[in-house]
C-alpha cells in the first residue's frame, strides 16, 4: 500500500512539472520574423507566379520536386526549395560573406537533416534564414542563433513527415 502511494506522488509530481515544461516552451516566441503563408500551389518550372511577400520566400507556389538536402555549391530556385520547407526545411543562405563564414556555415549544416544551404545572389542580408512561414536575417555569423532557428523551425510546416 505504502509503494502505490509513493508511485502515485511521482507520477504526479512528474506529470505537473512536464505540464509546466510544456506550457513555459509554448509561451517562447520562435525564432526569427513571422511571415504570412502564401498557400502552398505546385506549378510547372519556369512557370510565372505573382511574388513572394518576403526575400527569402518562405511560403507560396513552388515545383513539385523539391531540391536535394545538403549543401549546394549553386545557387537553387526558390520554387524548388520552397518544395524542401513545405516538407519541414530549413533554407540557410548566403550572399557576399568571406570564405570562414561559408566554410562555417556549411559546417553547421552538416550537424542537421533537413538543412539546404546554398549561395543565393537575392539575398538582401548576408546570411538568410527560411523556414515555412518565418524568416531571420543576420548581418554577421552568429552560430548560436541559427542553431535556435533551425532546431525550433525544422519540421514546423504543412508536410513535417515527407522526405
Amino acid at each position: 500500500m505504502n509503494m502505490k502511494w509513493t508511485i502515485g506522488i511521482v507520477a504526479f509530481i512528474a506529470v505537473v512539472y512536464g505540464t509546466v515544461v510544456l506550457a513555459r516552451q509554448a509561451e517562447q516566441p520562435l525564432p526569427g520574423e513571422a511571415i504570412a503563408i502564401m498557400g502552398r500551389d505546385h506549378i510547372a518550372v519556369g512557370a510565372s507566379h505573382p511574388d513572394y511577400n518576403s526575400n527569402s520566400p518562405t511560403s507560396g507556389w513552388h515545383y513539385a520536386q523539391e531540391a536535394n538536402w545538403g549543401i549546394s555549391s549553386v545557387e537553387l530556385p526558390d520554387e524548388q526549395v520552397l518544395h524542401n520547407l513545405e516538407h519541414g526545411g530549413v533554407r540557410v543562405s548566403y550572399k557576399g560573406v568571406d570564405d570562414a563564414t561559408k566554410t562555417a556555415l556549411e559546417n553547421l549544416a552538416r550537424s542537421y537533416q533537413k538543412v539546404i544551404i546554398e549561395p543565393r545572389s537575392k539575398n538582401d542580408a548576408p546570411i538568410v534564414l527560411a523556414s515555412w512561414g518565418r524568416l531571420q536575417k543576420f548581418q554577421t555569423l552568429d552560430e548560436q542563433a541559427i542553431r535556435a532557428f533551425i532546431e525550433a523551425n525544422r519540421n514546423r510546416s504543412p508536410e513535417p513527415s515527407a522526405n
